[in-house]
């Protein structure tokens, strides 16, 4: 928005200020609203400033409540796919970008401590007012109070939304480590990122999956256009979700889960020590090598007898580990998609907590978009056979593209820069080298035409791939949640 121009009298914000607040009826709250549309439609890089340089709502902070939108910082969600050309161009124009600001000398150290909200007045959101004018999340025309405004919130939820954080307007310790991360450090993430992005510069299919795993998110994309956007669980660090290119093949709906030897080893066996009714409250049953069930009091809990049995957990959104509906891709990780009986996750800045599969978010709107072309398939078919509780695999007509990535810095067309935690160290960035880490460095380029399919990698937790790829997970029997 450029060549706003127009004249405002300190007479008439005056009476708006006063008329707001007032509340009174008539003529005036119309002007008020009026001018108040006026006033703060626009962003604070093209508002005007009033007589004498000053700009009415430096210090404003009693002006920071209800009647401030700041939709125009909001970070709309791109449409773009992240894995796109477009995408890759853009993050070539952010990287000149950033080489000024570094050329520039960066930007200033936000002293981190107590936190900054709406009304708080402190030195350090001056800090914070440079900081986030160098990163151009605010305009420093709105003035160098201290005092944290309404425009300083609206920035801040802008540069939180940047972040992959959630967008609260508060800087608390999460936006104070992403706001001190150095110019120069995103400069190379960038850099980074951009190789990345190269890599999947081909013909990634009409109808494709990307899941961003530091960004724990997910979007499908359908003739180069962003579909659906998730919100996901990706795998904590000591059991990392792997880069991979693969399929989504079919689906279990209502699905029963089977606990894999790891998770029996490192967690059932540990709580069953703690808590003798787990199980039970968990609806965990077990199962020895000839199908039959096998009561919890009967098995050794001091010792790795359970590995030798089978635990599989009964079907119901309110318990099992896997929700209503797990998507099987083909792998030789054993992972999966699929749903959560722990919601609340998705709101959680910090979603790394999966046992290697990926968790989503809205998983009705994943699967119907996924069964699109499957026919008898539409959302009510879905959401009847959810409801029934009945157990109910589904094969895709057509397997779609899944790729599960790592991309910790991009741009979109719109000009606005994101960023994302390097959570398992593999932009060499942090304490551990990415050279370190196994399942390092860009994947292979997908060229036009190329098959998608599962594209064994070096394993991320150290050891070597396996040489096949599992076949089709339908029975439960395989994988990590």
């Amino acid at each position: 928005m450029v060549g706003y121009s127009f004249a405002v009298s300190k007479r008439a914000v005056s009476t708006y200020e006063a008329g707001f607040r007032a509340g009174i009826g008539g003529v005036v709250p119309w002007a008020c609203a009026g001018l108040a549309v006026a006033l703060m439609s626009l962003s604070p890089l093209t508002r005007p400033a009033f007589a004498g340089g000053h700009d009415l709502f430096s210090d404003q902070a009693e002006w920071a409540q209800s009647y401030d939108p700041d939709a125009h910082l909001a970070v709309k969600r791109s449409t773009t796919p992240v894995l796109s050309q477009a995408t890759f161009l853009a993050t070539e124009q952010a990287i000149e970008r950033y080489r000024q600001i570094v050329s520039n000398g960066g930007w200033v150290h936000v002293p981190a401590g107590r936190t900054l909200r709406l009304g708080v007045s402190s030195p350090s959101v001056v800090a914070l007012r440079r900081r986030l004018a160098t990163s151009g999340d605010l305009d420093l025309r709105t003035g160098t109070s201290p005092v944290f405004d309404s425009f300083v919130q609206a920035a801040v939820k802008h540069f939180q939304a940047r972040s992959g954080l959630i967008q609260t307007g508060v800087v608390n310790a999460d936006t104070f480590k992403a706001l001190n991360v150095p110019a120069d450090q995103r400069l190379r993430q960038l850099e980074i990122n951009l190789v990345r992005l190269k890599a999947y510069s081909g013909n990634l299919g009409e109808r494709y999956v990307m899941a961003n795993i530091p960004g724990a998110s997910v979007e499908t994309v359908e003739n180069g256009v962003v579909a659906t956007h998730h919100v996901a669980g990706v795998g904590r660090i000591d059991r990392q979700s792997p880069v991979m290119m693969t399929k989504a093949i079919d689906i279990n709906f209502n699905p029963f889960w089977t606990v894999p030897a790891s998770i029996i080893r490192k967690d059932l066996i540990p709580r069953m020590q703690k808590n003798p009714n787990y199980l039970t409250q968990n609806k965990i049953r077990i199962f020895d090598r000839k199908g039959q069930e096998i009561q919890p009091q009967n098995i050794n809990w001091n010792s790795m007898d359970a590995t030798h049995y089978e635990f599989r957990q009964d079907p119901g959104a309110d318990v099992n580990a896997l929700g209503v509906v797990r998507i099987n891709i083909a792998n030789p990780y054993g992972v999966y998609m699929h749903d959560t009986d722990e919601r609340g996750i998705f709101g959680d800045d910090y979603r790394y907590i999966s046992s290697g599969c990926i968790r989503v978010q809205d998983v009705r709107d994943y699967v119907a978009w996924l069964l699109k072309d499957t026919p008898g398939w539409d959302r009510q078919h879905i959401d009847d056979v959810i409801r029934s509780g009945q157990r109910v695999d589904v094969k895709l007509a057509q397997p779609v593209p899944v790729y599960w990535v790592y991309i910790t810095a991009w741009a979109t067309p719109g000009g606005t820069v994101e960023f994302r935690d390097d959570i398992y160290q593999r932009d060499g960035l942090g304490s551990v080298a990415a050279a370190n880490i196994a399942g390092g460095g860009a994947p292979p380029a997908v060229t036009p035409g190329q098959p998608v399919l599962a594209a064994p990698v070096e394993e991320i937790t150290g050891g070597g791939a396996p040489s096949t790829v599992l076949p089709p997970m339908n029975g439960g029997q395989y994988g990590q949640y």
